[in-house]
């Protein structure tokens, strides 16, 4: 039987400790959302896409990301924490890379994932999540992550070195949380 959006937060807001990556993807694979769930914080943005703060708790924060066709994230890990990702509408493209003995990054497989899909990653996971779909269709996933991503390492084809990065969450003062 499938939970709300709120029994989700209730559950995971009664974690202190983070969250392991198998039991994340459990619990947002057992959520049945709805637009009205969500709505409010679908915003998309014109260079890249939008991180929007859905809701936080002690251990985790849920975004709603929201990508124009062609926006992509750059190729990332999740430095420590867990993430699992449920494809709201529209259909994600997930590379994921490995690093050869020189420090560069290497694709090493693809994979699309269409509305309904949970997937996830972990600590050292490098991955690039992509809108490849046609223009004008836009994708709009839902990520849990825990503890709550704030720095991650970013990754070159071209570079060996890896740099920190920090992208930035859209906070809304009125619509933030359930």
């Amino acid at each position: 039987m499938k939970q709300s959006l709120k029994s989700l937060f209730a559950t995971l807001d009664a974690r202190q400790d983070p969250i392991p990556l198998a039991e994340l993807e459990a619990q947002v694979r057992q959520t049945e959302l709805v637009n009205g769930d969500f709505q409010h914080v679908v915003l998309f943005g014109d260079k890249t896409y939008r991180r929007n703060l859905l809701h936080e708790g002690p251990a985790y924060h849920a975004l709603v990301i929201c990508w124009r066709a062609g926006q992509r994230s750059v190729i990332h890990d999740h430095s420590g924490s867990s993430c699992a990702v449920l494809v709201l509408d529209g259909v994600a493209t997930e590379t994921e890379f490995a690093m050869t003995a020189h420090g560069l990054v290497y694709a090493t497989g693809t994979r699309d994932h269409h509305p309904g899909a949970v997937f996830g990653s972990y600590d050292g996971d490098a991955h690039q999540i992509s809108n490849l779909q046609a223009p004008q269709q836009g994708l709009i996933t839902l990520h849990v992550y825990s503890p709550p991503l704030v720095r991650m390492s970013r990754f070159s084809l071209t570079e060996s070195q890896v740099e920190s990065f920090v992208d930035p969450i859209e906070l809304f003062v009125q619509g933030a949380g359930i």
